[in-house]
């Protein structure tokens, strides 16, 4: 049973109506207003306008050129709406790295601890290994230990610790650095004829401008 179908078995007899899914264009608006929501929180209401927000339109073509790329771009349903989603985009754009992921999850505030991030990661996890990639990064909030407990009950170890790399709440915030292996990992030599397509063209995405 793969790790989707275990969340979704065990999520489903508390919250049935959740579904799991690609993104569409018409999930952009919720999900810019979920992403502003978490990029803006914490911020001073005097740095906040220094953050250029990302257009919709401009969402849209990042992430059909992700899926184009075999990036998955995820989201969450409730009857209806959408309360989470979560992506996966080029660790580095040098070719070296095109194994590699790093992936980002949101949560609509109005929806924390429901379960939707044990629904998101696992779900994320498998589309990233069927899409040829073997490693899956994260950073994540030193602080935010439900964030730490969920990716380590799906595999992810500590790989790295970054202090004092963000300011928000009116001080410096750490970061850590967790990784997951996914299929065979390197135990094996990637197979040219499966590999993920080279990042260098999926650049164009807009990362400086803020990843969505």
């Amino acid at each position: 049973m793969s790790l989707e179908a275990e969340a979704n078995a065990i999520e489903a007899k508390e919250w049935p109506a959740i579904i799991v899914r690609p993104s569409r264009d018409e999930d952009v608006d919720a999900m810019l207003g979920i992403y502003l929501h978490h990029v803006r929180k914490g911020l001073d209401v005097l740095q906040a306008p220094l953050y250029q927000a990302p257009q919709k339109e401009d969402l849209k073509r990042r992430r059909k050129n992700m899926s184009s790329h075999r990036l998955p771009h995820l989201v969450a349903e409730l009857d209806g709406s959408i309360i989470g989603y979560a992506y996966a985009v080029p660790f580095r754009k040098r070719p070296a790295y095109r194994y590699v992921v790093k992936h980002s999850i949101y949560v609509d505030p109005n929806h924390l601890h429901r379960g939707v991030g044990r629904l998101l990661l696992p779900a994320l996890i498998d589309a990233c290994a069927a899409a040829g990639y073997r490693q899956l990064i994260g950073y994540i909030d030193a602080a935010n230990e439900a964030s730490l407990k969920l990716h380590k009950a799906c595999g992810f170890i500590q790989a790295g610790y970054l202090s004092s790399v963000g300011f928000k709440y009116g001080r410096w915030t750490d970061s850590v650095i967790m990784q997951r292996s996914l299929g065979p990992g390197a135990t094996t030599m990637p197979d040219a004829r499966s590999s993920p397509e080279p990042f260098h063209q999926a650049i164009g995405f807009g990362w400086n401008k803020g990843s969505f």
